[in-house]
């Protein structure tokens, strides 16, 4: 029944309740609201109360009202199969209510119905609102200065959401708008901001006065709609034009706008100072509005660089940004954020592909010229442009300039140290470059280094060296040469790669950086720092004559007293251990020291990055020195702290789960000493019922995978973790490939145990797994069921009788023609059921003729026309080129047991069973010998060794005790076709007489028969 009218109260109260704090009220208000979704008329009540004079005071309501009508604009405007959907009628009615609202005074609500109008757009636009932009664009011209901010805020909601539509139409559409728009949008910009600058010059005039007073109001929404008028103009150049570095198209509104916005940037600057204490809303405005405008000037230059790059652009945007980086007012150097924005763009040109110069040169007749050739005309011209703007005398001072100013640690960074070295720590070396000056500073430094890099090297070197000079290292207050020694050492770091041509380390280490840690003075921390820091980033520089010495150096600043300091020898150690150079033998004596201080420092640290850090420090030693196991008490010691205190940190407990595999793998088959710890962890992180399951649950199934391929026994705790899996397979096949290493381990390392315990379940999975995964998941589960099988012929084909009719199925489907992957994967499913023929030959012989097996095949749509058992021979025979050698012989050993068998068929057959079974044998003669000396290898080592047998050792060993290695085909052969013979008699001898002298000839050849 649709709603009316005469539903408003009561949905009015249902909105009111839903926001009631008393559960009891609110569950059911929500019920009934969800309910009343699929009504016809619930949005043009909901509408009613948004714009409901009576409810303006209801703010809170009227927002409600706005969340539901947008949440069924998702769910129900846009005509789905099989759902309800809202009827054209109502559509219609809603559009012209939304635009006949446009004067909403509550600036949340306003945002709301532009939210509103935008989600209809993307679905009515064009075709069933062709007015949408018209109507918006005619009420702009009778419009006071809040009804046209509401309309801006509309056009920057709906252009947004349009721009994100990615169909070529749909993009069409949107270029089509910006030509319509453009002109009109940038003309009232450009009108709003020249509104705005005399307001502001008439407010710096007129401070003290009151008559100005009530014009601030107007004048500030003002503001706000130029800058939503910004926003637009961005909107419809970034996304209206296809990006000139496709099309080599000069895009004509970029040449317009970008000198416009550097006008407005440096007129507004000028009141950062002016209103700073006199009006802080308007302050906040000029500083959002800077911002802004150079971030579009980066946006157009990122998204056009070509037209950004013409005489009227490029070379004003960035001569004023590099003015302003290497030569700031005074008054402006506390707006951080605009120095950033500066960086970011003379970063951004720097790195710019197409305003690198082509190798080919400049064509210089462009009539018919290709596309390339185009482009590089204009890389060529761009290019030239941005050499002028950085002769060698800017590109050294601006490098100066970043280091000697930009990099150095102010006063508030020493006391955020001071408070918290921690949290320092972590800003500084986590932090996104964009969002603190400092950081966009090194990383404008490190692109200028590169594309300057032989200029820049000798440069940095001397900054390096006079800062040196005038700090030596028993210097113990913080004074400026010493935070300039600090900054010189964070341009040496950072640029690493190409410095090393330019200063040896090893006479740097040993006549600087060594000295640096004698000195052990509080203040000192942050050279320590530095130092570690360098350290750790020229790592592929430290040949091995000072390998031990960088090692010990780690080694003492990891026992600072400085939090900071020993976090960046943590992360710089990491480093070395991790390095392909890594030596070994010149840390091991360090190793105790290195064991005692990273436990020390996980007790210290309060923070979560900071134990991430520390526990990946431990990870890493873990998995890349040999020495673990005379620590394993102690290491256990810590996994177990740790798990205990890391309860609701999901992120470090995987990064436990980590270092407790590399844990494993270093104990190798003495793994079991940390089972007390590692086996409740492990049973926690693969219940999939658990709170941090969904986190947890990939890196607990690769702990689980590696504990039992290095176990050397299997132990009960072990046993009982299996029930898991089954739940882990029901919920997804995410985890496929680790599941099947971890059933086949459990196989072949305790199968008979393993199999009295759960069988039932290892049958559910397998049933699970076939018939519900693609080729891939198939060829990765067959491995494991063809070694049930082998190891336990009698016991598992019942067990998985259902898994083996899918195999059935699977075998006599069509499809594998030109597929390869789905003729592994019927090879794989006829070779298994090929060894219980061999191994269980009255099994197969009751699957096949089970009647629920043809019942299957029938709703498979597999056409059976012959005896089940004899389809599979065929495909036995025409799949046998396609097979591995042990399949073959498989096959083969099948096939003459086939020759056994009561059926006339058999007769028919006889040729190509013979032909199939001779030319395995012949080609097996040269797979056997390699086959069984690896084998005498496998098993004289096993033999030979104390430790317990490795996961694969164990597979070769199963390998070679397989029956079907193990029997011989051409006896088999032999003895099968005597039987055959006398079963068939003279039809026999009729087949035999049928069959080509050669091949004949082979067969008594293979069989040696007289």
């Amino acid at each position: 029944m649709a709603l009316s009218a005469s539903d408003l109260p009561a949905m009015y109260s249902l909105l009111a309740n839903s926001m009631s704090g008393d559960e009891t009220v609110r569950r059911p208000a929500e019920e009934a609201l969800s309910q009343s979704e699929s009504r016809p008329g619930f949005c043009s009540c909901l509408m009613e109360v948004i714009t409901s004079k009576d409810l303006v005071s209801h703010v809170d309501v009227r927002l409600m009202a706005s969340v539901y009508f947008k949440n069924s604009i998702n769910r129900h405007w846009k005509s789905r199969r099989n759902s309800w959907s809202m009827s054209n009628e109502e559509k219609s009615h809603l559009r012209q209510k939304l635009l006949s609202h446009l004067r909403e005074e509550n600036y949340k609500i306003a945002e709301m119905l532009a939210v509103l109008i935008s989600k209809i757009a993307r679905f009515d636009y064009p075709r069933e609102w062709p007015d949408l932009f018209s109507v918006l664009a005619q009420q702009l011209h009778s419009a006071d200065v809040l009804a046209s901010h509401r309309i801006f805020l509309i056009l920057f909601r709906t252009l947004k959401e349009l721009s994100t539509k990615r169909l070529t139409a749909d993009q069409r559409t949107f270029a089509e708008i910006s030509s319509q728009f453009f002109d009109f949008s940038w003309h009232l910009w450009q009108t709003d901001v020249q509104t705005i600058l005399h307001g502001f010059s008439t407010m710096a005039q007129s401070y003290g006065s009151n008559s100005a007073e009530q014009h601030h109001d107007e004048l500030f929404l003002t503001c706000e709609r130029w800058f939503l008028c910004l926003k637009i103009v961005r909107q419809l150049i970034i996304s209206g034009f296809q990006s000139d570095a496709k099309s080599i198209q000069e895009i004509q509104p970029v040449k317009e706008v970008s000198p416009a916005l550097l006008n407005a940037v440096q007129s507004f600057l000028p009141y950062y100072s002016s209103f700073q204490n006199r009006d802080p809303k308007f302050w906040e405005f000029v500083k959002k509005a800077s911002v802004k405008l150079m971030k579009v000037l980066g946006a157009i230059q990122s998204r056009h660089p070509y037209s950004f790059g013409d005489k009227c652009a490029l070379p004003v945007v960035v001569d004023f940004c590099l003015n302003k980086i290497t030569d700031p007012e005074q008054a402006l150097l506390p707006f951080e954020e605009f120095f950033i924005q500066c960086m970011v763009m003379v970063k951004s040109v720097l790195e710019c592909k197409e305003y690198k110069p082509s190798l080919t040169g400049r064509v210089m007749d462009e009539n018919g010229v290709t596309f390339e050739q185009r482009k590089n005309n204009a890389s060529n011209t761009v290019s030239g442009i941005v050499s002028s703007l950085l002769p060698n005398e800017r590109i050294v001072l601006l490098c100066n300039i970043l280091v000697r100013r930009y990099f150095v640690l102010t006063a508030s960074d020493l006391e955020e140290w001071y408070q918290n070295p921690e949290s320092f720590h972590h800003e500084q070396d986590m932090i996104q470059w964009t969002e603190k000056l400092r950081p966009c500073a090194e990383a404008l430094y490190m692109v200028l280094f590169e594309n300057y890099s032989q200029l820049l090297g000798p440069i940095v070197v001397s900054i390096l060296q006079e800062a040196m000079n005038n700090c030596p290292p028993s210097v113990t207050e913080i004074t400026p040469a010493l935070l300039l020694k600090d900054a010189a050492y964070a341009a040496t770091a950072y640029v690493y790669y190409e410095l090393s041509n330019y200063l040896n380390f090893r006479d740097w280490f040993n006549g600087a950086l060594s000295l640096e840690l004698s000195n052990d003075h509080p203040d000192r921390r942050i050279i320590h720092r530095k130092v570690a820091m360098i350290l750790g980033h020229w790592v592929s520089e430290i040949k091995d004559d000072t390998k031990r010495a960088v090692y010990c150096a780690l080694i003492k600043l990891l026992q600072d007293n400085d939090l900071a300091v020993k976090l960046a020898a943590s992360r710089s150690l990491c480093l070395h251990v991790e390095d392909a150079n890594f030596s070994e033998q010149s840390f091991l004596d360090l190793l105790p020291i290195c064991w005692e201080s990273c436990f020390k420092m996980i007790e210290e640290v309060q923070e979560f990055d900071s134990k991430v850090q520390v526990l990946n420090l431990i990870s890493t030693l873990i998995a890349h020195v040999s020495e673990v196991i005379p620590y394993a008490q102690k290491l256990v010691q810590f996994f177990q702290k740790v798990w205990e205190e890391s309860s609701g940190e999901s992120l470090l407990q995987i990064q436990l789960l980590v270092a407790l595999r590399n844990f494993v793998i270093a104990l190798g088959y003495q793994s079991p000493i940390c089972y007390s710890i590692l086996l409740p962890i492990l049973q926690k992180g693969i219940d999939i019922n658990s709170p941090d399951a969904l986190n947890l649950l990939e890196d607990s199934m690769a702990l689980w995978e590696t504990t039992l391929s290095y176990a050397p026994m299997m132990v009960p705790q072990l046993l009982s973790c299996f029930p898991y899996m089954v739940e882990i397979i029901e919920r997804s096949f995410d985890h496929l490939q680790v599941a099947v290493s971890i059933m086949e381990s459990y196989i072949i390392l305790d199968g008979g145990e393993f199999l009295n315990i759960h069988a039932s379940s290892v049958a559910k999975i397998l049933d699970l797994i076939v018939g519900n995964v693609n080729d891939k998941g198939l060829l990765s589960i067959l491995p494991v069921i063809d070694i049930l099988v082998q190891c336990f012929p009698v016991e598992v084909p019942p067990l998985i009788s259902s898994c083996l009719q899918k195999l059935v199925i699977i075998c006599l489907s069509g499809g594998d023609e030109r597929d390869p992957s789905k003729t592994a994967v019927k090879v794989s499913s006829a070779a298994i059921l090929a060894r219980i023929l061999v191994m269980n030959t009255s099994y197969l012989a009751q699957l096949t003729s089970d009647s629920s097996l043809s019942v299957l095949l029938q709703q498979a749509g597999v056409p059976i026309e012959d005896n089940v058992l004899l389809c599979l021979v065929d495909i036995w025979l025409d799949k046998v080129d396609h097979a591995s050698p042990m399949q073959k012989k498989t096959f083969g050993l099948a096939l003459s047991i086939i020759l056994t068998l009561r059926m006339p068929q058999v007769v028919d057959k006889l040729d190509q069973i013979l032909s199939t079974c001779t030319s395995v044998i012949l080609g097996e003669n040269k797979d056997s010998t390699e086959e069984e000396s690896s084998g005498d290898m496998s098993s004289s080592r096993s033999h030979g060794e104390e430790t317990p047998p490795s996961k694969e050792l164990r597979k070769s060993q199963i390998k070679v005790s397989d029956p079907i290695y193990q029997m011989s085909l051409e006896n088999s052969m032999r003895e099968n076709l005597q039987t055959c013979s006398t079963l068939h008699g003279d039809a026999f001898n009729t087949a035999i007489s049928r069959m080509h002298p050669s091949a004949l000839a082979q067969v008594k050849q293979a069989l040696k028969l007289p």
